[in-house]
């Protein structure tokens, strides 16, 4: 649960600072690895499944280049 609310707030911060949250920007975060991708992909479908999260562009078929909102954005 504490890696899912850094993802929202890191998700946060982006927005109010016109970024999106990327896999990337999340990795650099929480300082992981980029061979250990897997890990922060897996911590945003967390975060996406908790609903304090959404995809910036739904309609995208590209998961790598995937950028996230919070939801009340």
């Amino acid at each position: 649960m504490d890696r899912v609310r850094a993802c929202y707030q890191h998700c946060c911060l982006r927005y109010v600072t016109n970024e999106k949250m990327t896999n990337q920007s999340l990795r650099e975060r929480l300082q992981i690895k980029a061979g250990n991708a897997a890990i922060a992909s897996r911590i945003i479908k967390e975060t996406l499944l908790t609903k304090l999260i959404k995809d910036d562009d739904p309609d995208g078929t590209s998961k790598k280049f995937a950028r996230y909102v919070p939801f009340w954005a």
